[in-house]
C-alpha cells in the first residue's frame, strides 16, 4: 500500500491532532492513546507470535481508566511493552510495542498519549501504510 493517498497535509494533521489533545482530559486521553496502539497492533502480533506485552500494555490502561488498575502498576506493563520493542525484529513491530508502551505510560503522564499516537503513525509508515488515513482515523478518535 502507498503512504499517501491524497493531499491531505499530514503535519496540519498532527499539529490538530496535538491542539485537540492538549484539551482534553487524562482519562480521555488514555483511552485514545490505547485505541491508538490497539489499532496498529496487528503490526506487532503478526511479526511477534505469542508475545503478549504489548496488548497487556493496551488493557492495562484500559483498567486504569475504569479505576481496576493503579498507576505504579500500569507503568509495570508500559515498561514491559518497551522490553518487547527492544527485542522486536522489525523496526515496525518495535514502533507498536513502543505506542503500546506510551499508551499504559498515560496512566502516569498524559502527555505520553501524544508519544502512543505518534509511535502508531511510524509502525504504519515503517510498513508502507497509509500515514494520511492513520491520522484522519486518530483524529477522528479523539474529537468529542
Amino acid at each position: 500500500m502507498k503512504q499517501s493517498s491524497s493531499n491531505i497535509d499530514s503535519d496540519k494533521l498532527s499539529v490538530e491532532i496535538v491542539l485537540l489533545a492538549a484539551q482534553s482530559e487524562h482519562q480521555t486521553l488514555a483511552l485514545w492513546a490505547a485505541d491508538c496502539a490497539e489499532h496498529v497492533l496487528p503490526l506487532f502480533t503478526d511479526l511477534n507470535f505469542g508475545d503478549t506485552r504489548p496488548s497487556l500494555a493496551i488493557a492495562a490502561v484500559r483498567a486504569w481508566a475504569s479505576g481496576q488498575m493503579s498507576v505504579g502498576k500500569a507503568r509495570e506493563f508500559a515498561f514491559a511493552a518497551h522490553a518487547a520493542a527492544r527485542e522486536s525484529g522489525s523496526t515496525a513491530a518495535a514502533a507498536v510495542a513502543r505506542s503500546c508502551g506510551h499508551a499504559a505510560a498515560t496512566a502516569h503522564v498524559a502527555g505520553h498519549a501524544i508519544h502512543a499516537a505518534k509511535y502508531a503513525i511510524k509502525a504504519v509508515s515503517l510498513a508502507g501504510r497509509d500515514v494520511e488515513a492513520e491520522y484522519i482515523w486518530q483524529l477522528k478518535r479523539l474529537k468529542p
